[in-house]
C-alpha cells in the first residue's frame, strides 16, 4: 500500500535533517517553497509541517516560520557502556532455557488465550494458506520446493523492501525457516570456529546462542540504550583484533528500541567496508517503527558483504515460521547450507503468504498494528511512571515491541525473576543480554500485548517485589 504524499514528503524531510541540510535551530524554507521544490500542494506541506511538529522534529516561531527542533539529549541510562573487553566465548546461562519454555517473555503475565474470533489479519491469512493447501495438494505433497524459496513469495518480498527504499531482486533473496535460521546460516556460512564477531551490548540472546553453539569469539561493542552502536565503537575494536563479522540490529533493536540514525548506518557501512568485515543485520523490527519507515543498513553495502535476515514472526505470527536472508556475494553459500541443514520449505504456507502479501493485506495490517504497539508502549510506560515506588529508567523506543529498564544497583534482576516467576510473572533478566555477566540490575519488558487487566496488575505486583528487595537490601546492610 502506499504512502500518503504527506508520509512521503515526511521520511524525505527526516532524511535530510539528520544529513544536516538544515542544522538544529536553522529555518526551513516557507510552504511555497517546499510545494514548489517538492512539486506538491501548500496543503500536502501544511500536514507534513504539522506531522513533524507533532513529533518534536520542527518547532514553528510564530511570524517567522518553521525551524529544525534543538537535538534531544540521548537517554544515558548507564554509566559503565565505555570499555571494550577481550574477545571470549560464550556461556549463555540455564535461565535463557527456561525463559524461551515460557514464550520468550514477550507478555508479563501469559494465560490461557480466550476463545474469541482471531484478529482479521490473522484470519485472512489462514484463509490464503488453506486455499494454497487446496490448490494444488498433489503438487505440495510429492516434491520439493526449490532450494531459495517460492519465486513468487521472493518476488513479494522484494517489493516490500522497495517501500523502504532498498531495492533488492527476488533472486537475491532465500526463504527459510525464521529470523533465528537466517542468522545461523549467515554465521556458519561466513565464520569458522574461533573467528571474532563484534556484537552490539546489550545484545539480543538468540545471538548469543549462536555464537556458543557455533563456538565463535565475541566482542561486545559499548551500544547507546537510544541510538545503538558507532561506527567509533566498531572501529576502535578494529584496532585491537580481526573482526571478522559483525551482528547488529540497526532498527529499534532488542532489548533496547535503539534505533541508529541514518548518518552512524553510512559511517559503520563505510568503516566495515573498509575493513572487509561481514555485517550480519537482524532486520526483524524494521516493519515496526512508529513514525517512519526506516531504512536496513544494508541499503548502504557497495561490495554485497552485508547479509540482511529477518522474518513474519514479530509483524505478522510467531506461528508462521517463515524468514529470509539476503546475502550479497554469500548467496550461493548460504543456499547450500540451507540445503543441508534445512532442505526445503513448505510450498502451501509460501503460495499463500505470496497471496496475502500481493492483495495489500500485509501493508494494511502494519499499518495498524504500528498504531496498535505505539498504544501498548505508553501503556506500559505510563504504568510504571504511575506505580512504581523506586528510582528507575527506561526507554521509550519509537518503534520495536520493547523497552530497557535500568533499576537502582541493589536489585539483582536475576533474583527478581526468581520471585516474580513463583507468581506468574515472567521478566527478561538483563544479564541475559550479554556474555560478560553485564546488565544485572537491567531488564526488559515487552509491550506486544496491551498492559491492562491482568498484567497491568502483574507490572504494578512486579514494582512492588523491586520495592521490596530494595527494603531488605537496606535491612542487611544496616544489621
Amino acid at each position: 500500500m502506499r504512502q500518503f504524499k504527506y508520509e512521503q514528503l515526511a521520511n524525505k524531510l527526516i532524511v535530510q535533517i539528520e544529513d544536516e541540510k538544515w542544522r538544529p535551530n536553522e529555518r526551513l524554507p516557507s510552504i511555497r517553497e517546499l510545494a514548489q521544490l517538492y512539486s506538491v500542494s501548500k496543503i500536502t506541506v501544511q500536514k507534513t509541517l504539522h506531522t513533524l511538529e507533532a513529533r518534536g522534529i520542527v518547532f514553528v516561531k510564530m511570524k517567522s516560520g518553521y525551524y529544525v527542533a534543538p537535538v534531544k539529549p540521548l537517554q544515558q541510562i548507564s554509566q559503565r557502556l565505555t570499555e571494550i573487553g577481550k574477545p571470549k566465548l560464550v556461556d549463555v546461562p540455564e535461565v535463557f532455557y527456561e525463559i524461551m519454555e515460557r514464550t520468550a517473555a514477550f507478555d508479563i503475565a501469559p494465560q490461557n488465550l480466550d476463545t474469541g474470533q482471531a484478529p482479521n489479519h490473522l484470519l485472512l491469512l489462514n484463509r490464503h494458506i488453506s486455499r494454497a493447501l487446496r490448490k494444488s495438494p498433489q503438487n505440495h505433497a510429492l516434491y520439493y520446493c526449490e532450494p531459495p524459496g517460492d519465486l513468487s513469495l521472493r518476488h513479494q518480498i522484494s517489493e516490500h523492501y522497495r517501500r523502504r527504499e532498498l531495492n533488492i531482486s527476488a533472486q537475491e533473496i532465500c526463504i527459510t525457516s525464521g529470523c533465528q535460521n537466517s542468522l545461523f546460516l549467515a554465521l556458519m556460512a561466513t565464520c569458522q570456529p574461533g573467528d571474532i564477531v563484534a556484537i552490539e551490548s546489550p545484545a539480543f540472546y538468540g545471538v548469543l546462542q549462536l555464537l556458543q553453539q557455533l563456538k565463535l569469539q565475541v566482542v561486545e561493542l559499548p551500544s547507546s540504550y537510544t541510538v545503538g552502536l558507532t561506527a567509533d565503537a566498531l572501529e576502535k575494536a578494529t584496532k585491537k583484533w580481526d573482526i571478522k563479522a559483525c551482528v547488529l540490529t540497526a532498527n529499534f533493536a532488542t532489548p533496547t528500541g535503539a534505533l541508529i540514525p541514518v548518518k552512524e548506518k553510512r559511517k559503520i557501512a563505510a568503516l566495515a567496508n573498509d575493513k572487509n568485515i561481514i555485517i550480519i543485520e537482524d532486520d526483524i523490527y524494521g516493519d515496526l517503527g512508529f513514525h517512519s519507515k526506516v531504512v536496513p543498513l544494508k541499503n548502504y553495502d557497495t561490495q554485497g558483504n552485508f547479509i540482511l535476515c529477518s522474518s513474519f514472526s514479530k509483524s505478522l505470527s510467531r506461528d508462521l515460521r517463515i524468514g529470509w536472508i539476503v546475502a550479497g556475494k554469500h548467496f550461493k553459500k548460504i543456499v547450500h547450507m540451507k540445503l543441508v541443514y534445512q532442505l526445503s520449505t513448505s510450498q502451501a504456507i509460501q503460495h499463500g503468504l505470496s497471496n496475502f502479501l500481493a492483495e495489500g493485506h500485509f501493508e494494511r495490517h502494519l499499518q495498524q498494528y504500528r498504531k496498535v504497539l505505539r498504544v501498548q508502549r505508553d501503556q506500559l510506560t505510563n504504568g510504571i511512571a504511575e506505580h512504581w515506588r523506586i528510582a528507575t529508567i527506561f526507554t521509550v523506543p519509537d518503534g520495536g515491541l520493547a523497552i530497557w529498564l535500568q533499576l537502582p544497583v541493589e536489585i539483582d534482576t536475576f533474583l527478581l525473576y526468581q520471585r516474580a516467576i513463583a507468581e506468574g510473572i515472567i521478566i527478561t533478566p538483563g544479564r541475559l543480554f550479554s556474555s560478560v555477566k553485564k546488565f544485572s540490575n537491567c531488564l526488559r519488558l515487552s509491550f506486544a500485548h496491551p498492559t491492562t487487566g491482568h498484567r497491568l496488575q502483574a507490572l504494578i505486583r512486579l514494582g512492588a517485589l523491586c520495592e521490596s528487595m530494595m527494603k531488605n537490601k537496606r535491612y542487611y546492610k544496616i544489621n
